[in-house]
């Protein structure tokens, strides 16, 4: 089964709702490629690997959370390790579409939605605001977990290792506030919302104690690794609406 670009960068703007979103870059089709799509892959970032391995499957297309283009990065020219990025795109007519906040955001194939689904959180409601628009998932756990504990737990779903911080009172965990990937100063929202932890995929040194000092469990477990099942989750939603051949390339990034 094939695709028409048109169609399927309508339906992922759609499913993802881009427009409600003030972001880091644009969301949505990023490059433009074939207007035919026949087979479509799935990846953390548009790296020099993810492209290359998109490229070297026959991909017509390449969706991640991760696109190319950040305000952060100003104008850059075409040249050096970005220009390994963009021409292998370019040369093979595949199309990028990249989709960051919608898709760390999205209440059903999002990246927190997608955690806290592994870890059967209940009664999940939106979570987190930038610039009025939410980022993440929260919720409350079925049974009060121990942090040693839920840290196990959460290195054993993420593949990753786990680091959390300790506050002095060592009550067992009720519910948590998830916004996954660089968000590590956002544990003061789980604070704000009267959450007892938090999860993302960064800490800095001063969030361990500030969170700690809080009274928030705060717990990271790799930018790549928690935001590795919300794109997996998109792919599964697209194979369902066009029958399209789809995969996922994997990432050995550790942070």
């Amino acid at each position: 089964m094939s695709v028409k670009r048109k169609e399927l960068e309508k339906f992922l703007n759609s499913l993802l709702n881009i427009y409600q979103f003030t972001d880091y870059g644009p969301n949505g089709l990023q490059v433009e490629g074939k207007s035919e799509i026949k087979k479509i892959a799935f990846a953390v970032s548009a790296t020099k690997h993810s492209i290359d391995e998109a490229v070297r499957n026959g991909a017509d297309a390449l969706v991640v959370h991760h696109g190319l283009f950040w305000k952060f990065h100003g104008t850059r020219p075409l040249k050096g390790a970005f220009s390994k990025r963009v021409f292998p795109l370019v040369r093979s007519e595949m199309n990028l579409f990249g989709y960051h906040l919608p898709l760390d955001a999205h209440p059903e194939v999002g990246n927190a939605f997608a955690l806290a689904h592994k870890l059967d959180l209940e009664e999940l409601k939106p979570f987190g605001d930038y610039k009025g628009s939410p980022t993440g998932i929260k919720g409350k756990f079925k049974s009060p977990m121990d942090r040693a504990e839920l840290a196990k737990t959460l290195e054993t779903i993420l593949g990753h290792s786990v680091i959390f911080s300790k506050p002095e009172d060592d009550h067992k965990i009720k519910s948590m506030g998830i916004i996954t990937g660089g968000a590590n100063s956002e544990w003061y929202q789980a604070m704000k919302d009267g959450l007892d932890s938090y999860l993302t995929g960064e800490m800095s040194e001063h969030d361990w104690h500030e969170s700690a000092e809080a009274g928030i469990t705060m717990f990271a477990g790799g930018h790549n690794a928690t935001e590795q099942f919300g794109i997996q989750l998109l792919m599964k939603r697209v194979q369902r609406e066009f029958n399209a051949e789809c995969f996922f390339i994997t990432s050995e990034n550790p942070a």
